[in-house]
């Protein structure tokens, strides 16, 4: 299995309406820069930082500045520009220990992975994409499927059109209808009708399953997760190797599995 070449990025902040006088433009902008790094692949310019971020060169050049003296900004060993800093990962610890709903799927997603054998994930919605909150590996794992964090769009992810299953059909359409529909292999779906069809498989059986549509010779399937009023707020996934397994033979070992697993955990 090949690693995902084309990161799904997170939007940028937004400006706020002006007649919000709550709204702080400072630390606003101070997100725009430290999101301009989504998607890099290695250290940026102040140049680069405002080209990305929308801000003139003289703001980023003060907030570079102000977030490396706080240490969410580093400068590249090399001095070419510069990278995240370690603080940054404070954060990142804070939101998954005070996140009940992690703490609620840890024991659970852990159990599933000693029944699968295989890489086993939970994922958040965020609007258009599911953002990865915990991963076991398997033997076969690889780097990007080792990263908390990273965000894989609804429309042609297992998890994503499991979470789509259980909206109502506009809403799910209209998540399609917004979502880019970029290809990220050969057999990537990218048809509304033919993602709409595949949801409403997912909706008819419990769980959805997706072939190669990330990552080349990987399989996958996800079940939804609910909240109180039978919402989807992320998903369950297994994630096995074509090599392996095909579509039947995977989802007869694992869907029974992940969807006991999801069931164990859904507030509805």
């Amino acid at each position: 299995m090949t690693d995902i070449t084309r990161p799904v990025l997170p939007p940028l902040p937004v400006p706020a309406p002006q007649d919000d006088a709550l709204f702080v433009d400072s630390i606003a902008r101070g997100f725009r820069v430290l999101s301009a790094f989504h998607g890099a692949s290695g250290p940026l310019s102040l140049g680069e930082i405002a080209t990305l971020s929308g801000l003139t060169k003289s703001a980023v050049q003060r907030i570079v500045h102000t977030l490396r003296q706080q240490g969410y900004l580093r400068r590249d060993p090399a001095d070419r520009g510069y990278l995240p800093g370690l603080r940054l990962l404070d954060h990142a610890l804070d939101y998954q220990r005070l996140n009940p709903e992690i703490a609620r799927v840890l024991p659970v997603l852990m159990e599933l992975r000693a029944a699968t054998g295989e890489r086993v994930d939970f994922s958040l919605r965020d609007d258009l994409r599911l953002v990865y909150a915990l991963r076991f590996q398997s033997k076969r794992g690889f780097y990007a499927a080792s990263l908390i964090g990273t965000s894989v769009p609804l429309y042609c992810t297992a998890g994503g059109r499991a979470v789509l299953s259980r909206l109502p059909e506009d809403e799910a359409a209209s998540v399609i209808a917004r979502s880019s529909l970029v290809p990220y292999s050969s057999p990537t779906l990218t048809d509304p009708a033919a993602i709409m069809a595949r949801v409403a498989e997912a909706r008819e059986a419990g769980f959805a399953i997706a072939e190669e549509q990330i990552v080349a010779g990987e399989i996958a399937l996800g079940v939804p997760v609910l909240d109180e009023a039978g919402r989807p707020i992320g998903a369950i996934h297994v994630a096995g190797s074509l090599a392996e397994w095909d579509a039947d033979s995977f989802a007869r070992n694992f869907a029974p599995l992940a969807m006991t697993a999801a069931g164990s955990l859904n507030r509805g």
